[in-house]
């Protein structure tokens, strides 16, 4: 301020420019010492740089940037000097211009705009400065950084991208309790997000979603101001062509939160330009969610989540209510149109939807009533003919219920019906009524042949008091001649789109053309292209349709978008069948008979292969299947054997081991037959209880060892007999497993009348234990010689009558042991059979290889024709013949036909 006292102070001279001004303020940024003279100077240049712009923009950037680095402790600087970067670089002027001063402007905050981001450091510099709390810092830094990305969108984001941080920085500005920073930083994402899926990706899991459907609630939802419409606008930009986030935003149950906008209320008679464009952006994040350019399965998803939570049903609402604008009710009807599209349950839930009127009326007849009314908006027929489009699509329910609408039986002459509405519609004055009907009956056919059969049995009146006929128009004997007509004629350039679509409808009467009318064969359609037409004009005014503009328009995407009726030509589904068709027509055209029946020859001849093909391997694979079942069969018997063998080893050395054990007790039992005194004996029998005990046990436990091997054996036989009845027939061993099978049962026999004798054997052990042990108890209570000495003659006799009992057992060990050997045999037989099954195995894998020796052989007969057409094909170019690179010769054709054909030459 001191400076510009002085500089006013001076009476005389002349006054400086503004220029000069500017360099002496610039050199005092630069040169002061005290932060009080740069900041005045700071304040100056502020002040100056909306008239001097490119003055100040020049000379002071460098110094400005300087200050931000060096007086970071000083707001007041920081501020004035991010607001003279703001003015240098922004081009919004207050006052109008003229067309050239605006594109002056632009052209210079581009200039300073590329000048500042030069050095990325800049940026990360004011991304540093956002940190400061301060208003007079905060604030102009983010209406800087704004406009940053405005005017070099692509390579601030880039900058920012790759800043430590830089994005969560500029999300802390939605937290900001200042409402004009947080209004102010929703705009600065706007721009942060534009055409940036990385940036968008990142926004969305800083907590974004969260943060602006909380602002979109306090702001009031619908019926909020400019800040709702700024939140929405960010949303818009997060979700639109982004999947990721898409999917983030359904997981995260966003969408049910999306429910609440959609409730307008009984009384809709006040509507403020606010409210209509926050509720047309709403109406446009539902439609982004599923839309149909996104994947199926997300678009399915979300189609799932919005009827679940109620969001359709509050669409339909809206739909059928009355005070609604007219451009909001176009855009609900578009969103319930995608909502609906492809999905059965939605689709079910909107052909209940009835209209609240007196009788109540479904909402697909009150929306067909405004498509075919000619005073209803032209955008809101579309949007009518759209969401009749998106109920039919994949809906064969819904199409079947519309085309039985048309059929005598089911026509009530009370009542309006969507059949009667789409019959009213084809024979209107209205042009565009014509149309709509006719495109929504196609899709009312769309990829169903039962409602295709039905439609045939409609009768159609074309006047009071004439009678239904199947036929629209009679006039005229030949159809085909006023198409070769129309198509032949050399018309004007709004003719030739019409020549296209005669010349489709003639090429799908001979394409689809099965020969059952004599006097219109396909090559007689064929013959009057020729002779009326010409094959390559035919084909050229055929190309006249995918060419138009309006085709291509079309093709775009489903819904119908018109900027008026008169362009209102093609249909999406429709472009896609003429995509579909216009190859096989030109195709079938420049066909001979020959050449068709060739082709049908070959592809005879190509079925037949492939059928044969087809057979072999099948064959194939039931034989791998049969192959692997056997694998696994041998080896289950192979470790079933090995068990079995195992456990016979284990019941020999058991066995031994009985033996041993006898054989010792046996020796003492002899050893201790003469007692010498009454103690003795009673020593005698202590010891033998003790070894009968143990005797008992292992006894006990050989009777269960025999149980388990019982099982086995059972387990063993039940298999058997499986691989018995698998492989009977061919089998030259039949008899050989019968004889096992009997061998087998007769071990099972003697395996159980040994445990019988075992548990026998128990039994009797038992009772000589009870014995010993009562004839041990008296011998010890003996009190006189004469009563030792009979009680000692009756412990002789009993030791005698348990050595004999011992001689038994050893008997019975000796019979176990045999037993033992005849299932080592039976092993052996079972061993056999394994080697029998694996001698049939290697005769499965025999005829596999020889199978697939066989098809190997088909192959290389395949690939010799293929070589045997090529060949021919290059005789009949050297014949000088024209052939098609792109048709099938006939394969069997044989050199006598090439030798005539040259003959004929």
């Amino acid at each position: 301020m001191n400076f510009f006292k002085m500089m006013g102070g001076q009476a005389a001279g002349p006054q400086p420019s503004g220029a000069e001004t500017i360099h002496k303020l610039c050199d005092r940024v630069a040169s002061s010492t005290l932060l009080e003279d740069r900041r005045d100077a700071v304040r100056a240049l502020k002040s100056l740089s909306k008239k001097y712009r490119l003055e100040v923009g020049t000379q002071a950037m460098d110094h400005l940037i300087n200050i931000l680095q060096t007086d970071r402790s000083d707001s007041e600087i920081l501020g004035y000097a991010l607001d003279t970067l703001y003015n240098i670089l922004c081009n919004d002027e207050e006052e109008e211009q003229d067309e050239n001063a605006q594109k002056q402007s632009d052209d210079l905050g581009a200039q300073f705009t590329d000048q500042f981001v030069q050095d990325p450091e800049h940026v990360t510099l004011l991304l540093t400065l956002l940190e400061e709390f301060d208003f007079h810092v905060r604030w102009p830094g983010v209406k800087l950084l704004t406009t940053l990305l405005k005017n070099q969108g692509v390579q601030v984001q880039g900058i920012i991208l790759v800043s430590p941080m830089g994005v969560s920085r500029l999300m802390d500005l939605l937290a900001d309790s200042r409402e004009v920073i947080r209004n102010d930083g929703l705009l600065l994402l706007q721009q942060l997000t534009k055409s940036n899926a990385a940036i968008q990706k990142i926004v969305a899991f800083e907590n974004a979603f969260e943060r602006l459907l909380d602002i979109i609630t306090e702001e009031g939802s619908s019926d909020g101001g400019i800040v709702v419409e700024d939140c929405l606008l960010l949303l818009l930009n997060l979700l639109k062509n982004n999947s990721s986030n898409q999917n983030f935003f359904k997981e995260g149950s966003f969408i049910q939160r999306m429910k609440p906008w959609f409730e307008i209320g009984d009384d809709n008679s006040g509507w403020s330009a606010q409210k209509v464009t926050n509720l047309h952006l709403m109406l446009q994040l539902v439609r982004v969610m599923v839309s149909p350019v996104n994947s199926p399965g997300a678009t399915a998803s979300c189609q799932k989540s919005m009827y679940q939570c109620g969001l359709l049903q509050q669409l339909c609402t809206i739909l059928m209510a009355t005070g609604v604008p007219a451009d909001i009710l176009t855009e609900t009807i578009n969103t319930v149109s995608e909502v609906i599209r492809g999905s059965q349950v939605n689709q079910d839930y909107f052909a209940s939807v009835n209209a609240p009127s007196n009788p109540p009326r479904p909402a697909i007849v009150v929306l067909l009533m405004s498509m075919v009314n000619e005073r209803q908006p032209f955008v809101l027929r579309c949007a009518v003919l759209y969401c009749f489009q998106c109920f039919l699509y994949k809906n064969q329910k819904g199409q079947g219920e519309i085309v039985a609408t048309l059929l005598p039986s089911t026509i009530d002459a009370n009542s309006i019906s969507a059949g009667q509405l789409l019959c009213g519609g084809l024979f209107s004055v209205d042009s565009l009524s014509n149309w709509c009907a006719a495109v929504a009956l196609a899709h009312s056919l769309q990829d169903n042949l039962t409602q295709k059969e039905q439609l045939l049995r409609v009768q159609l009146a074309t006047s009071l008091g004439k009678p239904p006929g199947d036929k629209i128009d009679r006039r005229g004997s030949k159809v085909q001649t006023r198409l070769t007509a129309q198509i032949s004629e050399n018309l004007g350039e709004d003719e030739r789109l019409v020549q296209g679509l005669c010349a489709l409808l003639l090429g799908i009467c001979i394409y689809y053309n099965d020969n059952s009318l004599e006097n219109n064969t396909k090559d007689k359609l064929k013959q009057l292209i020729e002779k009326r037409i010409g094959k390559e004009n035919f084909v050229e005014k055929l190309g006249f349709i995918t060419k138009h503009e309006l085709y291509s328009r079309a093709a775009q995407k489903p819904q119908p978008v018109f900027p008026s009726p008169e362009q209102m030509l093609f249909d999406h589904e429709f472009t896609k069948l003429v995509k579909e068709l216009e190859g096989v027509i030109t195709k079938a055209v420049h066909k001979s008979n020959e050449e068709e029946k060739k082709e049908e020859e070959v592809k005879k001849t190509l079925e037949q292969h492939d059928n044969i093909v087809t057979r072999y391997k099948e064959l194939i694979r039931e034989q791998d299947a049969q192959i692997q079942d056997l694998k696994e069969q041998v080896g289950s018997m192979s470790s079933q054997g090995e068990q079995m063998q195992t456990t016979v080893t284990q019941q020999l050395s058991q066995i031994q081991q009985h033996k041993d054990q006898y054989n010792i007790l046996k020796l003492k039992l002899g050893k201790d037959s003469q007692p010498n005194s009454q103690g003795e004996g009673s020593q005698v029998n202590g010891l033998q209880t003790e070894e009968l005990t143990q005797l008992r046990d292992e006894v006990e436990e050989l009777r269960k060892q025999r149980a388990l091997l019982q099982t086995q054996l059972g387990d063993k036989d039940t298999l058997i007999s499986g691989l018995k009845s698998e492989t009977a027939e061919g089998s030259a061993g039949a008899s050989d497993n019968t004889e096992m099978l009997k061998e087998l049962e007769g071990l099972r026999s003697r395996v159980q009348s040994q445990l019988a004798e075992i548990n026998q054997m128990k039994s009797e052990r038992q009772e000589l234990l009870r014995r010993a042990e009562a004839g041990s108890s008296e011998a010890v209570s003996s009190s006189d010689g004469a009563a030792d000495a009979a009680k000692m003659a009756e412990v002789e006799s009993r030791l005698a009558a348990q050595t004999t009992e011992m001689e038994r057992l050893k008997g019975e060990a000796k019979s176990l042991s045999e037993g033992r050997a005849e299932l080592d045999q039976q092993l052996a037989a079972a061993t056999s059979t394994v080697a029998i099954l694996q001698t049939e195995k290697a005769k499965l894998q025999s005829e596999v290889q020889d199978s697939k020796k066989e098809q190997d052989d088909l192959l290389m007969l395949l690939a010799d024709q293929d070589q045997k057409i090529h060949s021919l094909k290059q005789k009949l170019k050297d014949l000088g013949e024209t052939v098609d690179d792109e048709d099938d010769l006939d394969g069997r054709q044989t050199d006598e036909d090439y030798e005539e054909d040259e003959d004929e030459d």
